[in-house]
């Protein structure tokens, strides 16, 4: 339990401390939209996720980082065991990067704004067409140079069995002409959710894939994108167990 106090504790102090940032950072978008994204994102990865797994005791194996272009908005695309996913993969992130969360997450105080702050997408997935218009925005992020990340399964897994991939957040590579960098993720919910409500010091795997090139496939292959995309991190996942 001593290490779900020292989260907690530090979750507690982070808030009250974000309060002048987020001032702060209303400032900073006043005179640039991106440098805020990217002030926010250093805010959050840096000074937040960071030190929670530290005190999380999380050791990571991290594999083929090296297939993430530097300066090229890609769609990473992973299987979901836990809410780690999320807080190790945006340290992992190579430029501004966007989660696609659950609608519900909107709501939670603090932690939706500065999701907001950078760029995460709240998608309604029992809403087709607020769904739709989140899948835009997602399109237009990628345009403007934005990564975005998915969990096509739509909610957590545990292990190493997955829930098929929804096909439609593929229109975000589709219609950009992005790469897919499919990632891999191993072991993530023996950090928490296993064993709630302790933190247990787990040693986890994110492996990234070799990018997946939607502009070079055919139409036929494009109708079955996201089975071909979970068929690499399904291999990838049985690798690593």
């Amino acid at each position: 339990m001593i290490r779900l106090i020292l989260v907690a504790l530090f979750l507690i102090i982070y808030c009250l401390l974000s309060i002048p940032a987020y001032l702060i950072e209303l400032i900073i978008g006043l005179i640039s939209k991106d440098a805020k994204v990217r002030s926010s994102q250093w805010l959050v990865c840096k000074l937040g996720f960071k030190p929670i797994l530290f005190l999380s005791g999380v050791r990571l194996t991290v594999k083929g980082l090296e297939n993430v272009p530097k300066d090229v908005p890609v769609l990473y695309v992973g299987n979901h065991r836990s809410y780690f996913d999320i807080i190790i993969g945006y340290t992992l992130a190579k430029n501004n990067t966007g989660f696609v969360a659950k609608k519900s997450m909107e709501k939670l105080p603090f932690v939706s704004v500065w999701m907001k702050f950078i760029n995460c997408q709240f998608l309604d997935r029992e809403n087709i067409k607020e769904g739709l218009k989140t899948v835009l925005k997602c399109i237009d992020l990628v345009k403007g140079g934005t990564s975005i990340w998915i969990f096509p399964e739509g909610t957590r897994t545990p292990g190493n069995e997955m829930l098929s991939f929804k096909e439609g957040s593929f229109k975000i590579a589709e219609k950009t002409g992005c790469p897919i960098i499919p990632v891999a993720i191993n072991n993530t919910e023996e950090i928490f959710e296993n064993h709630m409500p302790r933190i247990k010091s787990t040693r986890v795997t994110f492996e990234f894939g070799a990018p997946v090139d939607v502009a070079s496939m055919d139409r036929a292959a494009r109708k079955h994108l996201g089975a071909h995309v979970q068929a690499i991190i399904k291999d990838m996942v049985e690798k690593n167990s």
